[in-house]
């Protein structure tokens, strides 16, 4: 995974990945790969999100 990968970049390509599988684009073959690589996707844009909710709520913490 490259570290400097942004939110947006890997959003696109979570949606790139189901719009191909929903139009059947993939083989069996590469169906099992590309689930990882939507897993890892999915794990990559969560973690980004849960860190920035946490950076907002320090910061308005900082701010009470």
């Amino acid at each position: 995974m490259n570290q400097e990968q942004k939110y947006e970049e890997a959003f696109a390509q979570l949606q790139d990945i189901v719009r191909k599988m929903e139009s059947d684009e993939y083989s069996i073959d590469e169906i099992a790969v590309q689930l990882k690589e939507a897993q890892r996707l999915i794990k990559f844009c969560k973690d980004k999100l849960t860190m920035t909710e946490q950076e907002i709520q320090k910061i308005q913490a900082e701010r009470e």
